[in-house]
């Protein structure tokens, strides 16, 4: 086993999720910038990067996100919050960057692989996460790929709950990759989906189509701070092969 799996191994045996930090512990506010950018840098959906990644530093605002987050203890001593947030709304703010970085890569060739790459950005992208109010034209794309699906493999989602959560995968990617970062950097973090996403969402001052995929605590975490030994149901009930 190459160095690199044998230090990535241990980074996942030792990352838990953490639930109390120590107060006093040195924190070098400096790694969760720099695992932010690390998160990134993650695998999305067509690239679009469809996130945002809000820090909660000030200890008022610590306070006030703790409460909405039912004043959950690895919310309560975090050192930092990091609040993960979905944009689908800005699909075609994305898709205008990224069909512009496609034409000059592909700048002056007209080869099938040009084309296709343009036209995947310049055409699909548009039909994909296009929705109307009614989300009509979601109905009509699942009515069409189930028709073609009776022929041939086929994408099935395109409706806007398909594309929500789409998006929210990404977003979980993401956030997989700051938790390990921060692991990396010696601190523990503890994702969290008990919130009132509302609230935060006010608070942040979002817009409404922007959704809160969870809240991440961060820090030095305390002895006290993993609650019990890890279990995890054994590995036939879920990994098989084909």
């Amino acid at each position: 086993m190459k160095e690199s799996a044998v230090i990535f191994d241990q980074l996942v045996q030792e990352r838990r999720s953490v639930r109390i930090y120590d107060a006093d512990a040195p924190f070098d506010h400096e790694s969760v910038k720099r695992s932010i950018e690390r998160a990134i840098l993650a695998p999305n959906s067509s690239n679009m990067q469809l996130w945002e990644f809000y820090r909660v530093k000030s200890p008022e605002a610590l306070k006030q996100v703790a409460w909405m987050c039912m004043n959950q203890k690895a919310a309560k001593t975090a050192r930092e919050l990091i609040i993960v947030v979905t944009r689908r709304d800005l699909w075609r703010k994305r898709q205008s960057v990224l069909l512009k970085e496609i034409e000059g890569v592909y700048a002056g060739k007209e080869n099938k692989v040009a084309k296709r790459a343009i036209g995947y950005y310049k055409n699909l992208i548009p039909k994909y996460y296009y929705s109307d109010p009614l989300d009509l034209w979601g109905m009509i794309k699942k009515v069409i790929y189930f028709f073609v699906g009776l022929k041939r493999p086929m994408v099935r989602h395109g409706n806007r709950a398909d594309i929500r959560i789409s998006v929210h995968k990404s977003a979980a990617l993401a956030a997989q990759n700051f938790m390990m970062s921060m692991q990396a950097e010696g601190y523990n973090t503890c994702p969290m989906e008990g919130m009132d996403a509302n609230r935060i969402k006010k608070f942040l001052g979002l817009p409404r189509k922007a959704e809160v995929n969870m809240v991440i605590g961060c820090g030095p975490g305390s002895k006290e701070g993993v609650y019990s030994k890890r279990f995890r149901v054994p590995n036939e009930e879920v990994i098989f092969e084909v």
